[in-house]
């Protein structure tokens, strides 16, 4: 478990974001070029399948909060900003208990 850490987790739910993003863009505003969305669609279910695992393990180690890994998990597939929000709002919440 020490490959999964909370600072890489965000790292790939922003890299899942920005991929999403891709993904609305190429499909709505690009006129749904091929292959580009097809690519785009795999990486974004293959990211999320994979984030979705890595999450639930890391909230079973205590990497993550449990709620952070329901986000990611099942809001995870139909837009990974709430993860990345997730993660963004866990954070504040890690270096405000840090200080106290």
């Amino acid at each position: 478990m020490r490959l999964i850490t909370f600072r890489r987790l965000e790292v790939v739910s922003f890299c899942h974001s920005t991929i999403y993003l891709a993904l609305l863009v190429s499909a709505f505003i690009a006129g749904n070029p091929e292959p580009e969305t097809f690519i785009l669609g795999l990486a974004h279910g293959v990211l999320w399948i994979g984030m979705s695992l890595v999450c639930i393990a890391a909230a079973r180690a205590r990497i993550i909060p449990f709620w952070l890994a329901v986000t990611v998990a099942v809001i995870g597939g139909l837009g990974p900003f709430a993860g990345s929000i997730g993660f963004v709002v866990a954070d504040r919440r890690r270096a405000r208990t840090a200080q106290s």
